[in-house]
């Protein structure tokens, strides 16, 4: 590792030697090499800018495999998942839903049709917030509603109510139109193809990854305490809030 050197001195280094120990590509004045990361790079000289900034930490990348109707699933993202996306800032938490769960796809008589662990009801709940999602496009739009769907009294009725609350500029008209066309059954096809894609096989629902892997261990914890997984994951300078959290019971998941 290089030795960290004071700004002075690589000033002075610049001032009697231009040339010496600074990248060809450098353009910059001696007294602005430290000032940003992009600069001290292009100067070659990070490791002797103690000051920098660190580079911005990566979010922690959590997927909900879900089923509208699932109780287990519905309490996770009522309980854990929507007051921690809440409680954390922008940069730490990207959420990925996937309304499929233990649905099962099939061709019948050259159309795809879908059947759902708890009815047909489920499997208009799974579209109805696939598309949603589809129209809305921004996450921060969505989850809210699809919180308020998930903990309300009804998944498939309380949509334009909900959309009233949340996310009045979003356009009920669409989603229905979604719902009833050929895109709703394309979106339920790409939840199904990546469900079915999931290593290891998903076993129940709710089903969690976190950046990407599942494991037994990072489920429980995803549950009891998602706020504490999140912020003992998270490699970023972390908020206030990181400094304790409960863990609630959830029920047993919907298995197959």
């Amino acid at each position: 590792m290089a030795p960290t050197v004071p700004l002075a001195v690589l000033a002075l280094v610049a001032l009697v030697a231009p040339g010496l120990g600074v990248a060809p590509g450098c353009d910059y004045p001696a007294h602005r090499w430290c000032s940003s990361r992009d600069i001290a790079a292009a100067c070659q000289v990070e490791g002797r800018c103690p000051s920098l900034p660190s580079p911005a930490a990566a979010p922690v990348e959590l997927s909900l495999y879900y089923e509208s109707l699932c109780q287990a699933c519905r309490q996770f993202l009522a309980l854990e998942l929507f007051p921690t996306w809440l409680l954390l800032p922008e940069e730490m938490l990207s959420i990925t839903l996937v309304p499929y769960g233990n649905a099962q796809e099939r061709n019948v008589s050259g159309k795809l049709d879908f059947e759902c662990q708890h009815g047909p009801e489920e499997c208009l709940g799974n579209m109805m917030e696939a598309c949603l999602m589809h129209e809305a496009k921004n996450f921060s739009t969505y989850f809210p509603v699809i919180f308020c769907l998930e903990s309300g009294t009804s998944v498939t009725k309380n949509l334009e109510a909900c959309l009233q609350i949340y996310a009045p500029e979003v356009d009920s008209g669409r989603i229905a139109a979604c719902v009833q066309g050929d895109t709703g059954v394309a979106l339920m096809h790409h939840n199904a193809q990546v469900t079915g894609a999931l290593d290891p096989p998903h076993q129940y629902v709710p089903w969690i990854t976190v950046n990407g892997k599942h494991t037994d261990e990072l489920q429980a914890q995803a549950e009891a305490s998602l706020l504490g997984l999140v912020c003992h994951l998270y490699q970023g300078e972390k908020p206030e809030i990181c400094g304790s959290s409960k863990a609630p019971k959830f029920p047993s998941g919907c298995r197959r």
